[in-house]
C-alpha cells in the first residue's frame, strides 16, 4: 500500500493545521527589528557559504553590495535590458528573497486587505513575519523578481530561461520549480512559517513539501545557520533540528499513523529507530 494517497495527505494536512493553531500563542519569534536590519544580519550569516539560493552562484562581497559571479554558475539573464532599454541591474545584484512570500503571510492580517504590503508596514505582527531570518535567502535579483509570489511546484517539460541556472518558471500558471538541492530548504521554511504565523498549506502543498523535505535533508550549513538564528531571535526551525520523515511526520509533539489516525506521542520526538542526532555533533 502506498503511503502517499489523497486521503492520507488530507489527514496529514488537517493534523498539521490543527497543531499550528494550538501552538501559535507561544511560537512567535523574539524579533524587535525590521526587515532592513534582518538583511544585514543575513548577510553575515551567508559569509559562511557565499552561494546564492536558487542558482548556486558564488556571491561576491564588495562592501555593502553583493553580486553573483555569473561565470561561476552559468547564470544568463532572461532579460539583459529593461523595457526602457537600460541594463537590467537586478541581474547583477544579490537581493534578499522571502521563501514564503509576503503576500501569503500578510494575508493573515487585516492591514493586507486595506492596502497590501504598504499598509502593513506599520503593523507589528507583519514586521516580525517580514524580518524572520528563517525565511530569508540570497537570490539573484532577476530571479527574485520573476519568482514574485508564484507557487513552488514541479513543472513537466520546463524550459530553461536563465542559462545553466536550474530554476524553471511557468508565467501563465504562476508556478516555479527550484533546483533539487534547495527543495528541502523551501519545504522546511514553509512548515516553519505556517506553524509560527498561522497560515495553512493546501493538502497538495503539504504532500509536495513533505516529499521535498525527505528527498533533500538539511545539510551542515542549514543546520548551523538554524542554530545561529535561534541564538539571534530565540526560536529555531524545528523542521531542521528534528528528523522529518514521511513515515512519521513531526506535528508539534504528536506523531501521525496513517492507519491509526492522530495519536499522542512522547514530548520529545524520536525517529523510527529511536534516536535523534544532536546538532551539536556537526
Amino acid at each position: 500500500m502506498k503511503w502517499i494517497t489523497r486521503t492520507s495527505g488530507r489527514i496529514l494536512f488537517l493534523a498539521f493545521a490543527l497543531a499550528c493553531s494550538f501552538s501559535l500563542e507561544h511560537a512567535i519569534a523574539d524579533i524587535s527589528w525590521g526587515f532592513s536590519q534582518s538583511k544585514k544580519i543575513a548577510k553575515e550569516l551567508y559569509k559562511q557559504k557565499k552561494r546564492s539560493f536558487y542558482c548556486n552562484c558564488q556571491i561576491v562581497f564588495e562592501g555593502a553590495r553583493l553580486s553573483p559571479d555569473v561565470k561561476d554558475c552559468g547564470y544568463v539573464p532572461r532579460n539583459k535590458k529593461t523595457k526602457t532599454g537600460k541594463p537590467n541591474s537586478r541581474a547583477d545584484r544579490i537581493e534578499w528573497e522571502h521563501i514564503v512570500p509576503a503576500s501569503l503571510f500578510g494575508k493573515t492580517l487585516k492591514c493586507w486587505a486595506e492596502g497590501g504590503r504598504k499598509a502593513c508596514r506599520k503593523d507589528p505582527s507583519f514586521k516580525v513575519m517580514e524580518a524572520d531570518l528563517h525565511n530569508l535567502v540570497p537570490a539573484v535579483g532577476e530571479i527574485n523578481g520573476d519568482r514574485s509570489n508564484f507557487i513552488f511546484s514541479e513543472i513537466m517539460g520546463e524550459e530553461r530561461m536563465y542559462g545553466k541556472c536550474d530554476f524553471e518558471i511557468n508565467f501563465p500558471k504562476r508556478l516555479v520549480e527550484p533546483r533539487p538541492g534547495v527543495r528541502g530548504d523551501i519545504a522546511r521554511a514553509y512548515f516553519y512559517m505556517s506553524e509560527q504565523y498561522g497560515f495553512f498549506l493546501t493538502p497538495e502543498q503539504f504532500e509536495l513539501f513533505e516529499t521535498w523535505a525527505e528527498q533533500d535533508p538539511p545539510d551542515k550549513f542549514e543546520k548551523a545557520k538554524n542554530l545561529e538564528i535561534k541564538k539571534i531571535q530565540g526560536v529555531g526551525n524545528r523542521f531542521i533540528s528534528e528528523a522529518v520523515k514521511k513515515s512519521s511526520p513531526i506535528i508539534r509533539g504528536r506523531e501521525l499513523s496513517i492507519e491509526g489516525g492522530l495519536s499522542e506521542s512522547a514530548e520529545n520526538f524520536t525517529s523510527p529507530s529511536g534516536s535523534v542526532t544532536p546538532l551539536d555533533d556537526l
